[in-house]
């Protein structure tokens, strides 16, 4: 590798491993990447290349930006949209992490979330973060992202547990502590997502396995603390205030859906139009998203950018499923991983906007690109 390579390939490590430790560092350090990214697009002469997956999110960013323009506030908006721009993640990674270095990055989001669970642990144990009021949170700023982070790597540690071959020693000593960690977060929609991703798992490797979830999620209400048991038993709790909420919230988002089903209230307006909107089994006086990921998209940006949204799911969870069904070693546990991610988020999604956090979109886009990233020779043809 020549010295740009060898830079541009350090500092998006550098990205990686910051995802889940630094919001500001890992701002800078993706400007930084996507500058070493153009550079070596320019000077090399080399065409964009970007797995199929990439082109749904290209267009979910143009029906954004056409919802921007029709926002009750379009300047506020415009700022919001600048999220877009994180999707440039996914050629960058499907670039620079090709051929097995992909198995590198997944390393260092494994080892990153190892310590990220243990900070947790100790947060929890010693300095009292241990009620709904203060959780644990890692080093991010907030305890839902650093739950969702926690999420992803469980997922892209089972992966390589169960289908890495001989690199198992590893996963199998961080994934407990990512999970008891998560656990103490007391997020349910994490819980719900972690569940999920961990059954999709079982069930690539073996449908049978699927059967010992229940027994498992049994043993782990059993085992943990009562104030983490109620925060269980409360998921079911029609009459928790939390649950009325989100309910109520489903009901507001419909109402704006009709009111704007081509354009949506436009992005983070959400939280301006809500008391206009607001039921009267509402909880909460206002709320700046709706807990909830396709109802928040449509009451956004519309029903159109829901569609191109299920599609980038469909197609993305339809190429990694192809891969974990014909490809063998790291591809398949890379590809594994990232399909449990993306099932996670979805599962997660349903009680909260996790795509809309750039903090967890951006490793979620990672882990997603990674295994496409994998297929691809190491050494990068020059222009001739």
């Amino acid at each position: 590798m020549d010295r740009l390579e060898t830079l541009s390939l350090s500092v998006l490590l550098c990205f990686v491993a910051a995802l889940q430790l630094s919001v500001a560092a890992s701002g800078v350090l993706l400007a930084l990447t996507l500058l070493c990214w153009t550079a070596l697009l320019v000077m090399r002469e080399e065409q964009l290349e970007v797995p199929t997956f990439f082109w749904p999110l290209v267009a979910y960013a143009a029906v954004t930006l056409i919802s921007t323009t029709a926002s009750v506030d379009p300047a506020v908006s415009l700022v919001d949209s600048k999220q877009l721009v994180l999707f440039l993640i996914v050629p960058l990674v499907y670039r620079l992490a090709r051929g097995h270095r992909a198995h590198l990055f997944a390393s260092v989001i494994i080892a990153v979330g190892a310590a990220s669970a243990l900070v947790g642990l100790f947060q929890y144990g010693f300095l009292h973060f241990d009620n709904l009021g203060r959780r644990p949170q890692g080093a991010l700023t907030h305890y839902m992202t650093y739950s969702g982070a926690l999420m992803i790597v469980a997922c892209v540690a089972a992966a390589r547990l169960l289908f890495g071959g001989r690199d198992r020693v590893w996963p199998l000593l961080v994934l407990p502590a990512v999970l008891v960690a998560l656990g103490l977060t007391f997020t349910r929609s994490a819980w719900v997502g972690v569940c999920i991703g961990m059954a999709v798992l079982l069930a690539l490797r073996d449908r049978r396995l699927v059967a010992a979830v229940p027994l498992v999620l049994a043993m782990a209400v059993v085992l943990a603390p009562s104030s983490i048991t109620d925060r269980v038993y409360s998921i079911f709790d029609l009459k928790d205030p939390t649950n009325r909420d989100r309910f109520a919230m489903l009901k507001s988002g419909a109402a704006m859906v009709e009111d704007h089903p081509l354009t949506g209230v436009g992005p983070d307006q959400v939280k301006a139009v809500y008391q206009q909107y607001r039921v009267p089994e509402s909880v909460q006086p206002l709320n700046v998203h709706l807990h909830n990921v396709p109802m928040q998209i449509a009451a956004e940006r519309g029903l159109p950018a829901l569609l191109v949204w299920l599609w980038f799911i469909a197609a993305v969870a339809r190429d990694l499923y192809r891969r974990v069904q014909h490809r063998t070693g790291v591809t398949r546990a890379l590809a594994a991983g990232a399909l449990a991610s993306l099932f996670a988020m979805l599962g997660a999604g349903l009680f909260e906007y996790n795509f809309g956090d750039s903090e967890f979109l951006m490793l979620l886009l990672v882990v997603l690109t990674l295994p496409f990233a994998a297929e691809r020779p190491e050494s990068v043809p020059r222009h001739l």
